[in-house]
Parts: C-alpha cells; structure tokens; sequence
C-alpha cells in the first residue's frame, strides 16, 4: 500500500523522477538477445539520437549503472599523469574520492558555496602544466548550479594534451550541451534525470582523443575499462558485458519522442521556463542560493530564510500529493530544492507552488 502512495507522488526531486505510462511499457518490451542483430539497430538507434540532443560525432555509449559508474570509468581509464577536479558541490567532490579511491592523482579545484567553476580558474590550473585531465560538474543538484562548460571548453581547447570530462547526469536532455563546439572529450548523464526514464543506465559521448589516450594508460580494470568497451561498440554496437536492454528499449522510445515529436530546443526552452518560474516564486518569498547567471535550468535550490522545517513541509506535501527535497549535506534545513526537469509541465508546477504557499501561508 505504501509503494502505491509513493507512485502516486509528483516528484520534484532532482531525480529519480516521474515517468510516462508509455515509457514505462516499454521497459516490458520482448526480452531479445543481446548479441542479436536486432540488439545491434536498437542500440545504433540510440546513439544517432543522442547524437543530435548532445550535437556530437563522438562515439557513444551505455552502461548498466548510474553516472557514477561512467564518471569512475573515465577518470580512471583516461588519467595518465594527473587530474584537476573542478568542484561545485557533492558530486564534484565525488569525482575526486573516485580519483583519490582508484589511486588516480588529482588535486580538487573546489569553489565557494553557490559560486561557479570559471574559465579562469582552469586557465590557471592548465597553465602549471601539471595536468592532462580536467574534469567539470555541468549542473550540481546540491546547489542549484550550472557551469558554463562552452566558455570553460574555449580555454580547454588550447591545449590538446588534455581531456575534457563533464558531468551532465542531472542536465543532458533537459539543458543544452553542445559537446563538440565546447571541446568536451567525455559527456555523462544518466537516465533518472531530465531523460525521463527510471535508474539503471548511464550514457556518454567518447572522443577519439579520450580514446587513444585510455589505450596509453595502464590498470584501467576490466568491468568499466573505456578502451574494452569503445572498441565494442565501434566494432558492432555491442557490449563487452550484458547490457540492460529493457532500458536500452524505454530510451530509443523517449529520445525518438525528444527528437521527432517534442523537439529539442523545445525541451531545453520547458526546463528554462520552469526554472524561471520558480526562481522568480523564490525570489519573491525567499533567496536563491546559486549566483546569478549561472542558475541550473533543471533544479533550483533555495535559502530557507524563514526558518521553517523542510520535513514538516515534506510531510503535508505527500499528503497532498508531492514530494520536493530538502538540502542536500551542510544545505540540510538550511534550503530546499524544487526540481523541474524531464517532463514537468507549467500547470503542475504551478499547483505545487501554490500548495507550498498555503501550507506555510506565504
């Protein structure tokens, strides 16, 4: 009864997040054979659309876990003298524990709360010469924060000898990522988020220059080893390992309805709006904790000013019939965070704001 309850909740949590009737029968596709012809076309499919939403020629890849999984991989596989990790949160902090964890060398580049990863900042650190990696969290859904990742990319492309990594779990199909204008080597999202899908798989564009470098460094383990799997995937489509084709068939299905019926920039143009929307509502009765301009499009996370208790707030919202998340580590309590991305409409937001209004009689 209680997981009834719980599906019955519109989730405005920065993931997982609500997913369409039509989407979810998908997953009950026709199990196939994973090595079969028809597995090859599903997955050629899924690439030629993602190529588009991520405006990329590179290679592209899944795997069968969350982003974690590929952002380990990369920095793992792709670090052959040392990282700079760029950090403007909890998820940029993770990449530096995987680092640290998988016996990468790397320095953590970490910004003020609420302030952003700038061009300048990697521009010092590119110019020591120590690094060959550098990696950057495009949307954080701690802060509420997106990166400019095309300006960041503008100074990356001086020089050559370095790999670009980005994280988009929480942004790719719900902001725009234009991964080859912005020189970006490896792009990661995951499918929980602004794709609309439920959790399990991951996704990543790989460029050549990625790839040839994963090929000079050595212990880059076996399951998330890149070069294993690139080269698979350039072979034939496939997989060195089982992949989770129910995923694979929901995601062709929902890039298709992204590419062909929503439109992309029109998706991008929804998540903004609703940003907007609730930024302006925050404004008005609290403050955004994010600088401005460079506010995330997909979460916005909130000062809680007024002192109020975000579990009290929670629980009379499930009651009604929504769910949004509190802050996230030393944020807790002290800020809210309202997200809106995947398929979130105007009207359901709006219903949402309106419940937080009555219920705290702002």
């Amino acid at each position: 009864m209680k997981g009834n309850i719980e599906m019955s909740l519109q989730l405005f949590i920065p993931g997982p997040v609500n997913v369409e009737p039509d989407v979810m029968e998908k997953m009950a596709t026709v199990q196939i054979a994973h090595r079969s012809v028809e597995a090859t076309k599903l997955q050629e499919r899924i690439s030629k659309n993602l190529q588009i939403i991520m405006n990329t020629k590179d290679t592209i890849i899944l795997s069968t876990s969350s982003g974690s999984g590929i952002m380990e991989m990369a920095i793992k596989s792709c670090t052959k003298k040392r990282a700079a990790v760029f950090s403007v949160g909890a998820f940029g902090d993770r990449w530096y524990n995987m680092a640290v964890t998988n016996g990468v060398p790397a320095d953590k580049f970490k910004s003020e709360p609420g302030m952003p990863t700038t061009k300048e900042m990697v521009q010092e650190a590119l110019e020591s010469g120590l690094y060959d990696v550098i990696t950057v969290t495009h949307n954080e859904t701690s802060s509420g924060l997106m990166n400019h990742v095309y300006e960041i990319g503008q100074v990356v492309k001086n020089y050559p000898d370095v790999i670009y990594m980005v994280d988009a779990v929480s942004s790719l199909g719900g902001a725009k990522v234009d991964v080859d204008d912005s020189y970006i080597d490896i792009c990661i999202s995951s499918t929980q988020k602004c794709f609309g899908l439920p959790p399990g798989l991951s996704v990543a564009s790989v460029s050549d220059k990625a790839y040839e470098r994963a090929k000079t460094v050595e212990n880059r383990g076996f399951y998330l080893d890149l070069v294993n799997i690139v080269n698979r995937v350039k072979k034939d489509f496939q997989y060195p390992s089982t992949p989770s084709t129910p995923h694979m068939w929901a995601l062709d299905y929902k890039l298709d309805k992204i590419v062909n019926i929503e439109g992309k920039e029109k998706r991008f143009e929804r998540h903004e709006k609703l940003a907007i929307i609730v930024r302006e509502w925050a404004e008005k009765h609290f403050e955004l904790f994010a600088k401005d301009g460079y506010r995330s499009n997909t979460v916005t996370t909130i000062l809680n000013t007024k002192g109020f208790s975000i579990t009290d707030l929670n629980k009379e919202l499930t009651k009604r019939g929504f769910l949004i998340s509190n802050g996230y580590g030393a944020l807790k309590d002290k800020a809210f965070r309202i997200a809106h991305m995947a398929d979130r409409q105007e009207k359901e937001l709006q219903e949402l704001l309106r419940t937080i209004e009555d219920i705290w009689n702002l």
